[in-house]
């Protein structure tokens, strides 16, 4: 192969791992704009995508658009759906399937009889809650455990399964162990295969345990525009490009609130699987969002009603500022659109 035929090809890789361009929207553009004078120094990049291209994309304090950056919790949010490729894929026989099932070991544990779909909405039962420091199942304990599988095979009852809402990395980490043993390889290997190559994703990272499994309950990096195109996909109802990747039936499921949890977040109205519905109010307009969230205000927001994609890439972890920033943007990016296709 001669020289320009090499650099031809890499050009070529180049342009098709990335979200096709459109001409950009001014106003878009604007309203991004007025984030360069933020006083956090920790929003990452906001790309917007209307139709499944690019229209308005802007980084901050250092950041690029090769920035790999640690989307946190949203990160649960792609574990929802590579349980649905499993269960597409036959690796799981469905939601019904309870965790001992797939994982002999926990029989007899408080997570052994659990659900797959009470594992997917939070509804476990098992006493962990990450805002309470002493909450037995706490993240940080997970995190901090030699074996996390016998940390978390010993972590107790508190709540019948399917009972309670109950937000903790525990539950969403249990996901990610039942998606290994079912496939037979690490979650990121499957996710490799399954869900970030068909996506023209190759630049990624997806921490794994003291165990060696990769974490579902999050610290997963991408870029900003890969977390875009995971919302793009999702918003094509599990189809990127004309090519199946999630079945549409899971993606209606997994975006579908079970669980009205507005009295215990103010930045949401219900849960599905490991994602968040809202409906914003937009000029007096009611706007349906649905959205993957991570700790810091790391946001996949898609909007159905108005073809749009908004991913939002923040490390102001711990700081409950990141969260009201990334719903300000969205509101403000909402408000400029205007519903235009």
């Amino acid at each position: 192969m001669t020289f320009t035929a090499i650099r031809f090809a890499v050009l070529l890789g180049a342009l098709c791992s990335t979200p096709s361009l459109a001409r950009t929207d001014a106003a878009l553009n604007a309203v991004l704009a007025r984030w360069d004078q933020d006083p956090h120094p920790d929003l990452g990049g906001v790309v917007v995508m209307r139709g499944g291209r690019i229209v308005a994309e802007r980084y901050y304090n250092g950041e690029r658009a090769d920035t790999l950056h640690d989307v946190r919790s949203a990160g649960k949010s792609v574990t929802a759906l590579l349980m649905g490729i499993a269960i597409d894929h036959h690796k799981l026989r469905g939601i019904d399937d309870r965790v001992a099932d797939h994982w002999p070991a926990a029989r007899g544990s408080a997570i052994g009889d659990v659900a797959i779909a009470d594992v997917l909405t939070m509804r476990s039962g098992l006493a962990a809650f990450d805002e309470d420091p002493a909450s037995p199942g706490n993240e940080d304990r997970l995190d901090a455990a030699a074996d996390p599988l016998a940390f978390l095979l010993k972590v107790p009852r508190a709540d019948p399964p399917g009972s309670r809402y109950r937000y903790n990395s525990a539950t969403a980490y249990t996901a990610g162990i039942l998606i290994a043993k079912a496939t037979g390889q690490t979650m990121a290997d499957f996710a490799r295969k399954s869900l970030f190559t068909p996506l023209d994703i190759r630049d990624w990272n997806w921490a794994s345990d003291a165990a060696g499994y990769t974490k579902g309950q999050g610290n997963l990096s991408l870029t900003t525009r890969a977390f875009a195109t995971i919302g793009e996909m999702v918003r094509g109802a599990g189809q990127y490009r004309g090519r199946r990747i999630v079945s549409a039936r899971w993606i209606h499921e997994a975006l579908t609130p079970k669980v009205t949890i507005s009295t215990s977040d103010p930045y949401a109205d219900g849960y599905g699987y490991f994602w968040y519905s809202k409906v914003q109010q937009v000029d007096g307009k009611p706007v349906p969002v649905s959205f993957a969230s991570g700790n810091g205000g790391n946001k996949i927001y898609v909007i159905q009603s108005r073809h749009l994609v908004i991913a939002i890439t923040s490390s102001a972890y711990g700081h409950g500022y990141g969260q009201r920033r990334s719903q300000d943007i969205l509101r403000a990016l909402l408000a400029a659109d205007g519903g235009k296709l």
